[in-house]
């Protein structure tokens, strides 16, 4: 299951977006990746989330398996599509 979302944040998914998104996919059991069209991130890694580059308009595609999967890609793409600061 997957879904694409425009990165609204005037910073990209910088380091405050990256804790967020970490924090809502780590209350999901399913295995939640970020990608853009040359990067895959695991979605519970700030690290792996940073290493994406995603700035303000970019596409990227939330994907997940597990049981809970429907639920972690609406909660992370809520986020991708906000303007946290």
């Amino acid at each position: 299951m997957e879904q694409t979302y425009t990165v609204m944040n005037p910073s990209g998914i910088h380091a405050r977006p990256a804790n967020l998104i970490m924090d809502a996919a780590l209350q999901f059991t399913s295995a939640v990746t970020v990608r853009t069209t040359t990067k895959t991130a695991n979605a519970k890694s700030i690290v792996s989330l940073l290493k994406l580059g995603a700035r303000m308009g970019d596409q990227v595609t939330v994907s997940a398996e597990g049981e809970d999967a429907e639920q972690a890609i609406r909660a992370i793409g809520e986020i991708i599509g906000s303007n946290v600061e």
